[in-house]
């Protein structure tokens, strides 16, 4: 990595200005955090800071509010958790940019930590208002981004507070460049990847950098449909993008024996948890049935293809790994991936990282990543805005 990171910089009595990835999941009813991976994940970096002499000043989106603010998505509820997290005092302020903001910035003491409101509360904060960057500038001495989940996103606190700050890299940043990076431009061979999830459309451009230099891609979830039926098989009420069909051909003509699809699936009455199913060979699902998820023949063909692999990414399921009766062949994969102890095995985020959570089996992996389009985009080999913004070693 060729970015200057928290350690280029001396912060004894400096105000740090960190981006984090705080947008946590949260109980619609209660709006109490579901899982706190996220806020975790930026611990070592805020420590670090406030061990170094840093007052620390965290921003960060949280949800989708559409219409500016909305207490539903107040940072208020990130901050109070942080609090429980750490031994350093943490403040919140109602404030993103402003009066507020800057009052509360100019008395935060070495040691301490502030938490901003919700950048997206403000609606120049999408459109990377140069207003607005200039306005976050005020509140520190240094950027920090330690968000790789919203790196991809040309944002006012992503990318263009940048130009008007030294900015570096926290160390999740530094982390997930690190090991996406090597696996892309020096992978111990062989070199898998593993593609599943709903859509072939969301992933054409990684399928094609991936295509110059990986020795096998393993392709599940929905995206498999689309590819089979593009060999022809009918795949009845599954899941297909019609629209991809030639897409997929080409892709298959393009990766001759290194795409690797389903040999048999899972396919059931309904889309529902509870739906009645049965296992079948790809070319006899029934009809006005739909596949959910891969079959014990291709856990074994795709487990006997990761067998002696050095290096495995992994974006995207095997099946609808939320019903536990579809999840099986994510289950699988993330079991195969968790007994590689001689490879380096990269989990790319979204739902693949919500999958080998619920498995158990997070520990087990090199890594994984806290940023789904992030990953994906950085796969597909294109340069994120938040990256290319901070300042080369």
């Amino acid at each position: 990595m060729n970015k200057q990171t928290i350690k280029d910089v001396d912060w004894q009595g400096r105000k740090a200005l960190v981006r984090v990835d705080f947008n946590v999941p949260q109980d619609k009813a209660t709006g109490a955090i579901t899982d706190d991976a996220r806020i975790r994940a930026a611990l070592p970096t805020i420590q670090y800071l406030l061990d170094h002499g840093a007052a620390v000043i965290l921003m960060s989106h949280l949800g989708r509010p559409k219409d500016g603010p909305d207490p539903r998505y107040s940072m208020k509820v990130t901050a109070d958790h942080l609090a429980t997290l750490i031994s350093a005092p943490v403040k919140f302020v109602g404030q993103t940019t402003g009066p507020d903001a800057e009052a509360a910035a100019v008395t935060l003491r070495p040691g301490e930590v502030l938490v901003l409101e919700n950048t997206r509360f403000d609606k120049r904060e999408t459109k990377n208002d140069p207003g607005m960057s200039q306005e976050l500038a005020r509140l520190g001495d240094v950027y920090v981004n330690d968000a790789f989940g919203s790196a991809h996103r040309a944002h006012a606190s992503t990318e263009g507070v940048a130009h008007y700050l030294p900015a570096v890299a926290g160390f999740l940043m530094e982390k997930e460049l690190t090991y996406l990076g090597k696996a892309l431009e020096d992978p111990e061979r062989p070199f898998v990847a593993i593609l599943g999830g709903a859509k072939i459309s969301d992933k054409i451009g990684v399928i094609s950098n991936l295509l110059k230099m990986v020795d096998a891609i393993l392709i599940g979830g929905g995206m498999a449909n689309t590819f089979l039926a593009a060999q022809g098989y009918d795949m009845a009420k599954s899941l297909v993008e019609a629209e991809s069909l030639e897409t997929a051909r080409q892709l298959i003509e393009q990766g001759g024996d290194i795409i690797q699809l389903p040999v048999d699936l899972v396919a059931a009455e309904k889309f529902a948890a509870d739906a009645p199913f049965k296992v079948v060979p790809v070319n006899e699902v029934p009809a006005e049935w739909m596949a959910l998820d891969i079959g014990p023949a291709t856990i074994a063909h795709f487990s006997n293809r990761l067998a002696g692999a050095k290096t495995v990414v992994w974006n995207g399921p095997m099946g609808v790994f939320e019903f536990p009766e579809f999840a099986k062949g994510t289950v699988a994969i993330a079991e195969m991936l968790a007994s590689l102890k001689q490879a380096t095995t990269i989990i790319g985020g979204g739902d693949s990282a919500a999958a080998v959570r619920v498995a158990g089996l997070e520990d087990a992996m090199s890594h994984v990543s806290t940023g789904g389009g992030a990953s994906l985009e950085f796969l597909e080999g294109i340069e994120l805005p938040g990256v290319a913004a901070l300042n080369s070693k």
